[in-house]
């Protein structure tokens, strides 16, 4: 087990955060999650890991939230971060729990914040695509499964760049 707080020549300050991501994949299991083990100091079963950059040191740590807020000494954004892809995953839970209705033609729809959801079988492929208001997405999937999740990360996108 990996301890770098007590290993000469790694810096204990000056790192900077590049990005937190979640290791658990799109409807993974939680026993199924391959959960990481952070860098400095050995803590097992970290989902969101913080991965962080010092200008002295060639390689990226991966780190729980506690070191990334030791290292960078900034003990806001860290948790901000985390919290924000547990806020995204508590999310999309609810949203595959959500009912979506059927049309007459035989197409999938929801209304979301007064806006039109369709997931509709593309007729050449045979296969699931997407229409949020107006916009008609370009992927195409196997399973509606995946083409709600699909329907959930274009709002979400939409949300983040403030176009929603």
């Amino acid at each position: 087990m990996a301890n770098f707080w007590k290993q000469e020549g790694i810096p204990h300050k000056g790192w900077v955060l590049a990005d937190v991501i979640d290791v658990r994949e799109e409807g993974q299991p939680e026993w199924n999650t391959d959960y990481e083990t952070c860098m400095m100091c050995g803590n097992e079963k970290i989902r969101y890991v913080h991965i962080l950059e010092h200008s002295d040191v060639s390689s990226k740590f991966r780190v729980g939230c506690r070191c990334a807020e030791k290292m960078t000494s900034d003990y806001v954004n860290p948790e901000k971060r985390e919290r924000e892809l547990r806020n995204r995953a508590s999310r999309r839970m609810n949203w595959k729990r959500k009912i979506w209705k059927r049309s007459k033609n035989g197409n999938y729809y929801l209304n979301v914040d007064d806006n039109h959801l369709l997931i509709y079988t593309d007729k050449k492929t045979n296969k699931f695509k997407v229409k949020i208001e107006e916009t008609f997405g370009r992927k195409s999937f196997d399973k509606l499964e995946q083409a709600k999740i699909a329907a959930f990360n274009g709002i979400e996108y939409l949300k983040n760049t403030g176009e929603w």
